[in-house]
């Protein structure tokens, strides 16, 4: 993604989101490492948020993730930084709090990670889990970044274009 993003644009989509998910009755929750809570603080930034958002996790090691719930196995097996890990914190943080839909968010930002050497900078895991179904998507920024708060609102950005696509469908 080149295009820059705007903090405005990015608080609008979230608040339509949050907007539409009252409107529906549809509850919601994250378990985020990367970006370090900030979808789960966007969807909770109105009036009416906690009726659909209860609660999430922001667990940015590897033992926070299985701590809270992530079977060690996967992210010994795929990495913590894959699709795979996305999906089962999407699960685990969905049937935790037993919300209608699940987001998980696993990535690397601007340098390597020392205690996951086979971590990619700018190689971000995404996952959006509701009943059986999921939406995942790898998202990558090649090269480093001026800072980690632009890479955060980047994936922000990109995660609330993904429910757009998803809660409209509920």
């Amino acid at each position: 993604m080149s295009k820059k993003v705007d903090w405005g644009e990015v608080l609008d989509l979230f608040h339509e989101i949050t907007s539409q998910l009252i409107q529906k009755q549809l509850t919601i929750t994250t378990m985020e490492s990367c970006t370090g809570g900030l979808i789960g603080t966007l969807l909770s930034d109105q009036a009416g948020a906690s009726s659909v958002v209860p609660g999430g996790f922001f667990t940015y090691s590897n033992e926070a993730k299985e701590r809270a719930g992530v079977p060690g196995d996967v992210i010994r097996e795929h990495g913590v930084y894959s699709l795979q890990t996305a999906g089962q914190m999407a699960k685990t943080c969905r049937d935790y709090y037993k919300t209608d839909i699940g987001i998980g968010v696993t990535g690397t930002l601007g340098t390597i990670d020392p205690n996951n050497t086979d971590s990619e900078p700018g190689e971000v895991y995404v996952a959006i889990s509701f009943d059986n179904e999921y939406y995942q998507e790898q998202l990558s920024w090649p090269g480093q970044l001026k800072d980690r708060w632009t890479y955060r609102m980047m994936i922000a950005y990109q995660v609330a274009c993904m429910l757009s696509d998803v809660v409209p469908k509920l």
